[in-house]
C-alpha cells in the first residue's frame, strides 16, 4: 500500500470503470491500494468489471481478482454506496437491475446530483457503439487485436522497467495516433453528451473506451473515468461537487503498475477504439 491507513484521500464520490477482472491485463493489485487509500460516500462501478467474454474462453481468476470483489463488498458493508452500472463485458448483470447484491444496487442508468447541484447520467456507454450494439461479432475480432496490443504492451515495459524508464501504455500510444480511434472517440463523446441532455442532464460520466477525460461537448460535460488496464484511473468528486481525473500510476510514491500484468499470455478482452472495439 502506499500511503498509512490513517491517511486517506477522500472524496464525496468515485467512479471507476473497465477493471476487466478475469483477464490478465487487469491492475487488481494497483486497483486494490487506489480502494485502499480512498474513502466515499458513493462508489460507482461504471461497467466491465468483471470480464465475462474472456471468461467464457478460458478461466483466469488470481486471488487479486478475488480480494477486488472481497474489497468492494466490504465497502459496501461498512457504510459506501456502492452502485454497480453494468457494461458489455457483464452484460449478463442488467438482467438484475434494480437488485442488491452483497449492499451493491445493480442499476442500468443512474442520475448523480453533485454537491453544486449539478445532474450526472452515469451509464456505461456501449449502447453508443455501432459495432458493439449491431456487429458483436466484429467487436470481439477487435477485442483480440486489442489482445495482442496489450501483450506487446506488457514485454516493452518490462524493458522499459529494467533500463529504469517509467511506465509507458504502447496501446494507448497507437490509439491516440489512428485516424479512426480519434474520429471514433470524439464521435462516442458527441453521442454521450446528446443523451445526457436528451435526459436533461448537466453532464455525462462513462466507460467504455478507456481513454479517461472531462471536458465540454456542446454544453454538456463529458467525463469518462478511464480503466484499470492500461491507464488506472478514475474520476472523483470532492465535497464542493468539483471534479477531477486521478491518474493512480502519476500519484507520488506508487510503485505497482506492473504488479498484476507480470504473466504472459492472452490479456484483457476489450478495445478502445475503431476498428479496435469495447
Amino acid at each position: 500500500m502506499n500511503a498509512s491507513l490513517d491517511i486517506k484521500r477522500r472524496y464525496r464520490t468515485i467512479w471507476i470503470s473497465d477493471i476487466h477482472l478475469g483477464t490478465r491485463g487487469c491492475k487488481a493489485d494497483d486497483l486494490l491500494d487506489f480502494l485502499k487509500d480512498t474513502e466515499c460516500e458513493t462508489l460507482y462501478l461504471v461497467g466491465d468489471i468483471v470480464d465475462g467474454w474472456r471468461l467464457r474462453r478460458s478461466w483466469y481468476w488470481p486471488q487479486s481478482h478475488n480480494d477486488v470483489v472481497q474489497k468492494l463488498l466490504r465497502k459496501a458493508r461498512k457504510g459506501t454506496r456502492v452502485v454497480f452500472v453494468p457494461g458489455n463485458h457483464d452484460e449478463f448483470a442488467r438482467d438484475y437491475h434494480g437488485l442488491l447484491f452483497g449492499d451493491i444496487e445493480v442499476l442500468t442508468t443512474v442520475v448523480h446530483k453533485t454537491a453544486d447541484g449539478r445532474q450526472l447520467l452515469v451509464l456505461h456507454g456501449d449502447a453508443f457503439d455501432g459495432v458493439v450494439k449491431y456487429a458483436k461479432w466484429l467487436a470481439h475480432l477487435g477485442d483480440s487485436a486489442y489482445t495482442l496490443a496489450l501483450s506487446l504492451n506488457h514485454w516493452l515495459n518490462v524493458v522499459r522497467r529494467a533500463m529504469g524508464f517509467p511506465y509507458w501504455s504502447l496501446s494507448a500510444y497507437l490509439k491516440h495516433k489512428v485516424k479512426n480511434a480519434v474520429q471514433y472517440m470524439a464521435s462516442f463523446e458527441e453521442a454521450m453528451a446528446d443523451e445526457a441532455r436528451r435526459h436533461g442532464a448537466d453532464g455525462v460520466v462513462c466507460g467504455h473506451i478507456h481513454h479517461a477525460e472531462k471536458r465540454e461537448v456542446n454544453g454538456i460535460l463529458y467525463c469518462n473515468d478511464g480503466d484499470w488496464v492500461e491507464s488506472c484511473t478514475a474520476l472523483v468528486e470532492g465535497f464542493d461537487g468539483a471534479l477531477e481525473i486521478i491518474r493512480w500510476l502519476e500519484v507520488e510514491g506508487n510503485t505497482c503498475e506492473y504488479s498484476s500484468s507480470r504473466m504472459p499470455g492472452s490479456l484483457k478482452s476489450t478495445a478502445s477504439s475503431a476498428p479496435s472495439i469495447p
